[in-house]
């Protein structure tokens, strides 16, 4: 993450610059007290313009400067020299095999943006909606937030609600359905 410092001290190396400007060389001095500025500030990035000269220094981050991690081993039981036989499972049907693709449902709501659901207008409120209600054209069925801004997601059509498939802020995709209104 790189931010830029918000105090107004300059390096003393930039402040013997505004003295002397010297646009048509680097000056090592400032590069090193820049260098220790980083250092000292945690900084990861940054950029100093004085005239036509513009310097940025960046310093990258590696695993291996990281400070270690410790590591927790854990052993299991042993496992018991005989297991009894496995009993025999009965194979799925088709229509037991693969779920049912919910955003194929004629009854599908999707979401209109990527973001995060919510069922109730702020925490601790009572939902918008639950399954078995019944809703008309128009009304809130939840809200998605995207870049802080919450969207009322409205009722395409009247219906009753038979499944809501999202949970209480759970992110969700573009298109991703939400609920069922039949």
């Amino acid at each position: 993450m790189s931010r830029k410092p918000t105090h107004n001290k300059r390096p003393q190396a930039l402040a013997k610059r505004q003295a002397a400007p010297k646009p048509q060389g680097l000056d090592a001095a400032l590069v090193r007290e820049l260098a220790k500025v980083l250092d000292d500030t945690g900084l990861t990035e940054i950029e100093v313009e004085y005239g036509e000269l513009r310097l940025r220094l960046a310093r990258t981050m590696s695993l291996s400067s990281l400070p270690p991690t410790q590591t927790h081993v854990v052993h299991s039981a042993p496992v018991p020299a005989a297991l009894p036989a496995p009993t025999p499972v009965a194979q799925p049907t088709p229509a037991q095999a693969a779920p049912t693709d919910m955003s194929k449902h004629p009854g599908a709501v999707p979401s209109p943006m990527v973001g995060t659901a919510y069922l109730a207008p702020e925490p601790g409120a009572a939902a918008f909606i639950k399954v078995g209600d019944t809703v008309s054209a128009g009304q809130t069925l939840l809200v998605v937030e995207a870049m802080k801004t919450f969207n009322p997601i409205p009722a395409p059509r009247a219906g009753k609600i038979t499944a809501i498939l999202v949970s209480d802020a759970q992110p969700v995709e573009f298109g991703e359905p939400l609920l069922i209104i039949e």
